[in-house]
């Protein structure tokens, strides 16, 4: 098939860079994850409560929320976020500063995120190792044989101590950097993605 589309190229004049350079471009589309919405008018992607201009002003829950179940579907390849608007609504000046506030916004929140789940992880690290520590020193006391009631209580206190702490601690690495970690991934696919409004 794409011999005979070859021939038919070459013979109604195509130059062969030219089909070259429509496979290039067939590589690149395959490779672009697209996520499109519709809006009715700029201030669909925007709180209804802030009255700031486009560059300030705080994006939509309902936007945010759809732009990441759509961005889901798309695991593999740089996203492309287009944006449907009717033509009689562009304006390329607001389209301009709605880029720019766009990925000011995504840019922000994954590294705030970023630093979130770093901070949590090194939390959990020394909670783990702080309720390590605890259940070896219950495990020396009680080794050592318990001489008196001091030691007793001191062994009472530390295992269970020691196992609560390192459990706390693995939750902090594990589940609650975890949850986390979704969203992080979104702002960050979207900080580098490809921002395109479209007439329809």
């Amino acid at each position: 098939m794409e011999q005979r589309n070859r021939k038919l190229w070459k013979k109604f004049g195509f130059p062969e860079i030219y089909l070259e350079s429509l496979k290039d471009e067939k590589r690149k589309l395959l490779k672009m994850a697209e996520v499109s919405i519709w809006i009715d008018v700029y201030d669909d992607l925007f709180s209804d409560f802030d009255p700031r201009p486009y560059s300030q002003r705080a994006l939509s829950d309902d936007f945010l929320r759809e732009a990441k179940k759509a961005s889901e579907d798309k695991s593999t390849g740089t996203i492309e976020l287009r944006f449907l608007v009717p033509s009689e609504q562009r304006n390329f000046a607001d389209e301009k500063l709605i880029k720019k506030r766009l990925y000011d916004h995504f840019q922000k929140h994954a590294a705030i995120l970023g630093r979130e789940i770093s901070n949590q992880r090194k939390k959990g690290i020394i909670l783990t190792s702080m309720g390590f520590a605890l259940m070896i020193l219950a495990a020396y006391i009680a080794l050592n044989s318990l001489k008196d009631i001091l030691q007793s209580i001191m062994l009472v206190f530390l295992e269970p101590s020691g196992w609560f702490i390192t459990w706390v601690g693995l939750e902090q690495i594990v589940y609650t950097s975890g949850q986390k970690k979704s969203d992080f991934d979104f702002y960050k696919r979207m900080s580098k993605c490809k921002i395109i409004f479209t007439s329809y």
